[in-house]
C-alpha cells in the first residue's frame, strides 16, 4: 500500500466515511473508491460491495479485484428509554448496531437503566439533529408520546435513513401519519415508516417485540422477502 492510499483510507477511516480499497490481482496496483479515475464497472462493484457490506474478489472486464470494505459500523437510534428498549439494545448490539438511546426524561434515560449505552437527554429533533442518520442508521420511535416520537420521526424523513419504524396499535399509527402529514410530508415519505414496527411474529412481552423490530430491520437492510410482510401489532410501550 503506497503512504497516498494509506493516508487516504486513515483520514476516511477516521471521518467514518464508507470506502473500499480496491486491489488488482495479482499485480497488487490499488485504488481507493469512490475516485472518478475508476472505471464504470469498478465504480459499480465497488457501490455493491459497500452496500452488501461484502469484502471479497470480483471478476471484471480488467480482471480480478479484491474488495476490502471500509463501513463505519450501523447505527441504530433509539427515541425512548422504554422497557422495550432495555430490551432491544443488548440484543442489536450483539449483531454490531452501534445504538444510541435518546429520551429527554432523566429518571428513564439513566445509566442505572442504560449501562454502557450512549445516552442523550436531549429532545428528540435536537439529537437527530446532531446524531444526523445517514443510509446506515436505523430510527426507531418507543414512547407514544406524540411529542417525542413526532419530531424524531420528522427528523428521520428528512434524512437518508434505511429503516424508520414507530411503535403502536393501527389506530395509534393512523393518528401519528395525520400529525405528520400536517408537518408537511407527502405520502411516499410516510410509507418508509414501518408502522406499526415489527414483524408479524405474535409478539407480546418487551423481549419479544424487540426481536421482531431487530429482525424487521435486518429484513429491511437485506432486501429479504420478510421486509413486504405486513407489520406486526403492538400497542404497548
Amino acid at each position: 500500500m503506497t503512504p497516498d492510499v494509506l493516508a487516504a483510507l486513515t483520514e476516511a477511516r477516521a471521518a467514518k466515511r464508507p470506502v473500499v480499497l480496491a486491489t488488482k490481482l495479482p499485480g497488487g496496483e490499488q485504488m481507493l473508491l469512490p475516485d472518478p479515475a475508476a472505471s464504470a464497472e469498478l465504480a459499480a462493484a465497488a457501490a455493491h460491495a459497500l452496500d452488501q457490506d461484502s469484502t471479497g474478489t470480483v471478476k471484471l472486464s480488467d480482471g480480478d479485484w479484491f474488495l476490502h470494505v471500509h463501513n463505519p459500523p450501523m447505527r441504530l437510534i433509539i427515541v425512548g428509554a422504554v422497557h422495550i428498549a432495555q430490551a432491544l439494545v443488548p440484543m442489536a448490539a450483539g449483531i454490531g448496531l452501534s445504538v444510541i438511546v435518546v429520551d429527554p426524561r432523566r429518571s428513564f434515560a439513566s445509566d442505572e437503566r442504560f449501562p454502557n449505552v450512549t445516552v442523550s437527554t436531549d429532545w428528540p429533533d435536537e439529537a437527530l439533529d446532531a446524531l444526523g442518520p445517514d443510509s446506515r442508521s436505523a430510527v426507531v420511535t418507543l414512547t407514544h408520546d406524540p411529542k417525542l416520537d413526532d419530531p424524531a420521526l420528522d427528523r428521520a424523513l428528512k434524512s437518508p435513513a434505511f429503516y424508520i419504524g414507530s411503535l403502536g396499535s393501527r389506530k395509534t399509527h393512523a393518528a401519528r401519519l395525520k400529525r405528520l402529514r400536517d408537518l408537511g410530508h407527502g405520502e411516499a415519505a410516510l410509507a418508509r415508516i414501518r408502522g406499526p414496527v415489527g414483524l408479524n411474529i405474535e409478539a407480546v412481552t418487551a423481549p419479544e417485540i424487540a426481536l421482531s423490530i431487530l429482525a424487521d430491520i435486518v429484513a429491511v437492510r437485506r432486501g429479504s422477502p420478510l421486509a413486504r410482510r405486513e407489520p406486526s401489532v403492538q400497542a404497548a410501550a
